[in-house]
């Protein structure tokens, strides 16, 4: 979520989306991009980023021995069930600052909210550990969903924003290119690129006529077809 401290995009106005009825196919997503993101986590200490209600967070609890999440979103924190090995900080980006360095770093479905994304990507590397690894994941304007959504007249270009991004606070819609430019231009060393899933229809023709057989499929050609995927991600270091 949004690290604003300004009142027409702070976190907590965008709070009541977050919820299991309105994201529906988004959950298979997280789960998704979970599974993507295991291979490359390291060390015991995980700092996750704007986490909302915790729906990555309730898995991240099992693979290290401690995990800190920083929200912006009090309604939002307090929802994630406490358990012994998390951290709940209630804070927006600017105004956190750990006591500890980190051995991963976790932030998905965040950078598209931030007014200036270099700003904070420059903390977070300050934040992680000398051989820990960060990993950012966003929305893709090369979805093939969003691609047709131009070829349908619904979008002009596939970075223009559209009525559910501007809903979530949106501040942009991120490619690879784009992305890879911010991460290296706060210091980052790219180590992988990867996409999630590939998406051809809505969420709710999703949610209504496919199978969680025919999802899974989907989610493992996105591995062959990162550029076109619904989600991109950058592991740095």
């Amino acid at each position: 979520m949004s690290n604003s401290k300004n009142s027409d995009t702070h976190p907590e106005i965008f709070s009541s989306f977050y919820t299991n009825e309105k994201l529906g196919f988004d959950l298979k997503i997280v789960q998704y991009c979970y599974k993507s993101y295991l291979p490359f986590f390291r060390g015991k200490t995980c700092l996750e980023l704007g986490p909302a209600i915790g729906y990555m967070t309730q898995l991240l609890v099992k693979d290290f021995r401690q995990v800190t999440v920083v929200e912006g979103s009090k309604s939002l924190i307090d929802q994630i069930p406490e358990v012994e090995n998390l951290a709940k900080i209630h804070s927006l980006f600017e105004d956190f600052t750990p006591s500890e360095k980190f051995d991963t770093i976790i932030m998905n479905h965040v950078l598209e909210h931030i007014e200036n994304p270099e700003s904070l990507l420059t903390s977070i590397k300050s934040w992680l550990a000398p051989d820990g690894v960060f990993i950012l994941g966003v929305p893709n304007a090369k979805s093939f969903h969003r691609l047709a959504a131009v070829k349908m007249g619904l979008l002009d270009t596939e970075y223009q924003l559209n009525e559910r991004d501007k809903a979530l606070g949106h501040y942009r819609v991120y490619d690879m290119a784009l992305l890879k430019k911010q991460t290296l231009n706060a210091e980052f060393k790219i180590l992988e690129t990867g996409g999630v899933f590939l998406k051809f229809l809505s969420n709710a023709q999703i949610e209504n006529f496919l199978s969680d057989s025919i999802l899974d499929a989907y989610y493992e050609l996105g591995k062959s077809f990162k550029k076109n995927c619904a989600e991109i991600f950058i592991i740095a270091t």
